[in-house]
């Protein structure tokens, strides 16, 4: 039977570039407590990579900081490895800012452990039920079309599918850079979301992932609806049903719109308001599902 060590970060993973988007990501999954905080790094501009195996979390600015000079990704890999005397121990992905991707998994991974690249991608795991998780996550990574993030997601699923890390399930984590694209666009983090200890960690990560598109991302043309008819009889009812809008005024358009604003402003769908006199369907749709407070009906 082979020891497995505590300290040892047992994952799958897979890196990627979007050349249309710029973008810049990963996903992982692990048997491991908070894997996000360990294996993940990125910067807009520069690259992404994974450090996984027993891992060593220098590789990650140390590597970005390498790209940032100008280095391709194999050339990085080449030289996080060389000086590293348990390189044997290590497994990691990067791929760089034009999409070149390289991968390694050094002599003494714990079975099965491997990676592959492809089209601006790398995925490697180790401690797997067999290659096909590895297999698994290029192919679909190929084959899907849509933003970065989800078919990251759609990867990691299918590695997970395939297998996944042999050891069970604990942990998960996605992260998408690119300029500006943080809160505010005050820094490059546009999508940082972790899930540190789950029974189905992917699924869970999946069900953030959209939260995250319902909470930040901005309303759909198809989705824009004018507070009117029965889009404004149903506002109003879900808003008098939350205690927004007493239940005398909702005639009154003025109020209905003020407490349309307090609504979306508590519920921090700033980035879904729209002018006066128009609604989100998306937000009307939560508010339908939001269960009415404690005690009313």
């Amino acid at each position: 039977m082979i020891h497995i060590p505590k300290d040892l970060v047992a994952t799958f993973s897979i890196v990627a570039f979007d050349p249309a988007t710029e973008e810049l990501g990963i996903a992982v999954q692990s048997k491991f407590l908070g894997v996000g905080a360990v294996v993940p790094w990125a910067k807009a501009g520069v690259g992404a990579l994974a450090t996984q195996s027993y891992a060593n979390t220098s590789y990650g600015p140390r590597g970005l900081e390498w790209m940032a000079k100008g280095k391709s990704a194999q050339e990085t890999l080449e030289l996080l490895v060389a000086d590293d005397s348990e390189r044997d121990l290590r497994q990691v992905g990067i791929v760089d800012a034009k999409g070149k991707a390289a991968t390694f998994t050094g002599e003494k991974c714990y079975p099965w452990a491997g990676g592959i690249t492809g089209p601006n991608y790398a995925a490697q795991g180790n401690l797997l039920a067999g290659e096909e998780t590895v297999l698994a996550m290029g192919r679909t990574f190929e084959q899907t079309k849509g933003p970065l993030a989800e078919r990251l997601l759609k990867a990691l699923r299918a590695g997970q599918a395939a297998g996944g890390d042999r050891r069970g399930q604990q942990s998960a984590a996605l992260l998408v850079v690119k300029e500006r694209g943080g809160y505010g666009g005050y820094n490059d983090r546009y999508i940082d979301l972790r899930v540190d200890d789950h029974p189905r960690p992917i699924e869970e990560l999946i069900r953030l992932y959209e939260l995250r598109q319902l909470y930040f991302e901005k309303p759909r043309p198809e989705k824009v609806a004018v507070v009117e008819g029965a889009v404004k009889e149903e506002a109003a009812a879900h808003l008098i049903r939350l205690g927004y809008l007493p239940k005398e005024r909702a005639a009154d358009s003025e109020a209905l719109y003020e407490a349309l604003t307090v609504y979306i402003h508590t519920e921090n769908f700033e980035e879904r308001e729209l002018e006066k006199g128009k609604i989100d369907l998306d937000v009307l749709a939560y508010m339908k599902q939001q269960p009415s407070p404690q005690g009313e009906k």
